[in-house]
C-alpha cells in the first residue's frame, strides 16, 4: 500500500504541475458549447502555420491553450436559448438522453479532426484519454464508489475515440441521418459492461482494464414530425439521469451512489420527439437494462420520458419511466422510475437534483438456495424465503458554481437506501459529500482534484465490510484530442 500511496502521490504532483505550467498561457476564451469542441482556430497575430497532419495538430493545441483562438460564426440554432456556459460545465444545454439536442446544429471542432482534413466534413473523429489518481483510507476497494475502485492507485480511467455524425436537427426540410461508434478502454469499462457486448472480462475474469464497445448506434431524424423527431437504434446510453458514463459528461470526476448502480447502458429503439421549444417526449423499446439481445436475460422492455423547459430556460424538468417489463429478476432487470430537476439562480449559479426508485421482484435470497447470477447481488430476505422484492431509492444533489470562463467548482450530496442489498451487496443507507474544482486550460485540457466523505449506516459496508467510514482524495486530468 505504501508504495501505491507514493505512486499516487506522484501521479497527483505531476498532473497538478503540468495543469500550472500550461495555465501560464490560458487567458479567458469565449465560452464554448460542448467542453470537448474548440472554437474554430484564427488568431489575431497568426503565425505561419505548420505544414502537414502533426504540424496542423501542434498548432491546434498552441493556439488553444495561449488563449488565442477565437470562435467562428455561432452555430445555427432554432431551440431555445442556452442557460449556461461551456466550458466550464460539462454541456450548456438541460440535456436529455438518447438524441442530439433537436434544433441544435454540430459546430464543435476537435484537435485531431483539424489534424486529418482541416475540420471539413460532417463526420468527424475524436476523444480523450484520462488518467486517474486517488488516496482513500480503504486498502483494497473503494467500492461501492466507482470511477476511482481500487485504493490507492495511479490508473488509466478512460481512452476513448469516438467517430460520429450527428443529423442537421436545425433545418425543417429534408430527412437526415448520424451515426456513432465508440471504443474505449480503462478501469471504467467496469461501469459500462453490458452482458453480451464482451462482457466476460468482468463477469468472468474481473480484470483491472478491459475494453467495451459502448454506443453504436444509427440516428435518423424527421423534421416533418411536430418539431422535429429523431430516431435512435442501436447501443445507447441509459436515457435518464444527471451524470453519464463518458467522463466529459459529468460535473465530477467521481460518480454519485446513486449512478454507481443504476442501468448505463440500453440495446434498442427510441424515438424522441420535440412538441415544441418548451416540451419533448421520448419512447421506446430495449432488450432490458445492461444486456445485448441475443443474450437469455434480455426481456423487452419499455422507456418513456417527458422534458419541459420553463419559458426563462431557468428551469428543466425531466421524468422517466425506463425499462418497464414485468420487473421478474434478471441480469439488471430494474424497474427505474426517476425525476431531474435543473434550476438556474443567475448568472453564475445552478442546481441539478435527481431522485429515483428502483426494484426487482423475484430476487434469490442470500440465505436462500438459488444461485444468483454472476455479476449480481442476491437480497436480504426474510428468513424462509427463497426470493423476495428488491427495491432501493436515492437522491443526489448537485449545487454549481462559475467562477471564470475556465474554472467552476461543485458541491454533491448524495444518499442511496439499498433496502435488501440487492444493488451494493450490503442492506444500508449510504451517504456521501463530495467538493470539486474544475479547471480548463484552453478547451481542450481538465483537471478535477476533489474531496469526498462516505458513509454507511446501518452496517459496515465500505472496505469489503470493515469500515463504515470512507475518505478518499481523488483528481483525474482529461485531454481532449
Amino acid at each position: 500500500m505504501t508504495n501505491s500511496i507514493q505512486n499516487a502521490h506522484t501521479c497527483t504532483t505531476f498532473v497538478l504541475t503540468m495543469v500550472a505550467a500550461l495555465s501560464l498561457y490560458a487567458t479567458p476564451l469565449k465560452a464554448q458549447s460542448v467542453p470537448e469542441a474548440p472554437a474554430v482556430e484564427k488568431t489575431a497575430t497568426a503565425p505561419t502555420p505548420r505544414p502537414g497532419f502533426v504540424g496542423r495538430w501542434i498548432d491546434f493545441y498552441r493556439t488553444d491553450w495561449k488563449g488565442t483562438a477565437v470562435s467562428g460564426p455561432a452555430a445555427p440554432r432554432r431551440s431555445v436559448p442556452s442557460p449556461l456556459n461551456s466550458p466550464p460545465f460539462p454541456s450548456a444545454d438541460w440535456s436529455y438522453g438518447g438524441s442530439p439536442t433537436i434544433g441544435e446544429s454540430d459546430g464543435n471542432v476537435y484537435p485531431l479532426q483539424t489534424a486529418i482534413n482541416g475540420a471539413t466534413g460532417r463526420t468527424k473523429v475524436y476523444g480523450w484519454i484520462e488518467p486517474t489518481a486517488n488516496l482513500s483510507t480503504s486498502r483494497d476497494r473503494n467500492y461501492p464508489q466507482t470511477n476511482a475502485i481500487y485504493s490507492n492507485r495511479v490508473e488509466l480511467g478512460q481512452a476513448v475515440v469516438y467517430v460520429e455524425r450527428l443529423p442537421d436537427t436545425v433545418q425543417r426540410d429534408h430527412i437526415d441521418w448520424g451515426f456513432h461508434v465508440t471504443g474505449f478502454f480503462g478501469t471504467d469499462y467496469r461501469s459500462t459492461t453490458n452482458k453480451g457486448y464482451f462482457s466476460q472480462q468482468l463477469l468472468k475474469n474481473n480484470r483491472q482494464y478491459g475494453f467495451d464497445p459502448v454506443l453504436e448506434y444509427v440516428d435518423v431524424y424527421f423534421p416533418h414530425v411536430a418539431h422535429g423527431m429523431n430516431i435512435r437504434a442501436g447501443r445507447y446510453i441509459s436515457i435518464p439521469g444527471i451524470e453519464a458514463q463518458l467522463t466529459p459528461n459529468n460535473y465530477m470526476f467521481s460518480h454519485s451512489l446513486l449512478y454507481a448502480v443504476d442501468p448505463f447502458t440500453d440495446t434498442g429503439i427510441l424515438a424522441t420527439i420535440q412538441l415544441n421549444d418548451r416540451w419533448t417526449v421520448q419512447a421506446g423499446l430495449s432488450a432490458s437494462h445492461d444486456v445485448a439481445p441475443w443474450t437469455p436475460d434480455a426481456k423487452p422492455a419499455f422507456t418513456g420520458c417527458v422534458s419541459y423547459t420553463t419559458t426563462s430556460v431557468n428551469d428543466n424538468f425531466y421524468v422517466c419511466a425506463n425499462g418497464i417489463n414485468d420487473g421478474k429478476y434478471a441480469f439488471n432487470n430494474l424497474q427505474m422510475y426517476d425525476a431531474t430537476w435543473y434550476h438556474k439562480f443567475g448568472s453564475t449559479w445552478h442546481m441539478a437534483t435527481e431522485v429515483y426508485s428502483m426494484s426487482q421482484r423475484d430476487v434469490p435470497s442470500v440465505n436462500g438456495s438459488i444461485v444468483p447470477e454472476k455479476g449480481t447481488n442476491g437480497a436480504n430476505c426474510r428468513p424462509g424465503l427463497q426470493t423476495c422484492f428488491a427495491p432501493e431509492w436515492a437522491a443526489v444533489h448537485y449545487l454549481n458554481k462559475q467562477l471564470s470562463p475556465h474554472d467552476f467548482v461543485s458541491l454533491r450530496t448524495d444518499f442511496l437506501n439499498d433496502k435488501k442489498g440487492q444493488r451494493t451487496g450490503y442492506a444500508t443507507r449510504y451517504s456521501e459529500e463530495t467538493l470539486m474544482l474544475s479547471h480548463w486550460v484552453g478547451t481542450t485540457v481538465q483537471v478535477r482534484p476533489e474531496i469526498r466523505f462516505d458513509h454507511a449506516w446501518d452496517r459496515r459496508a465500505y472496505d469489503n465490510g470493515t469500515r463504515t467510514n470512507q475518505f478518499t482524495v481523488t483528481t483525474d486530468l482529461i485531454f481532449h484530442f
